[in-house]
């Protein structure tokens, strides 16, 4: 009666696989951005925006990680609450 749920884990190659492409799409977007035919100034626009998106991205990364553990755990303490009550209640004790 008792399923853990249990925990997804990203292999080192998946880890490895992730930041490589992060690495690699930034860095094509600011040699993209350096390499644009215009004015310095819509170019720093660029660049500054291109740094906000990918710490934002970041951010609200972390943000749902942190939502997603919470979530575990709150499940985790219910499911023990109810394997005590089960646990607990014998239906063939008598009343006394």
């Amino acid at each position: 009666m008792d399923t853990p749920t249990p925990a997804a884990k990203n292999t080192t190659a998946f880890f490895a696989q992730s930041a490589l492409a992060f690495g690699i799409a930034l860095l094509t977007m600011m040699v993209a951005i350096f390499y644009l035919p215009a004015d310095p100034w819509p170019k720093a626009f660029l660049a500054l925006g291109t740094l906000f998106l990918t710490t934002s991205s970041f951010a609200l990364a972390k943000c749902v990680r942190d939502a997603q553990e919470s979530q575990y755990v709150v499940s985790r303490l219910d499911q023990a609450r109810v394997d005590r009550i089960l646990a607990d209640h014998n239906p063939f004790k008598e009343v006394g």
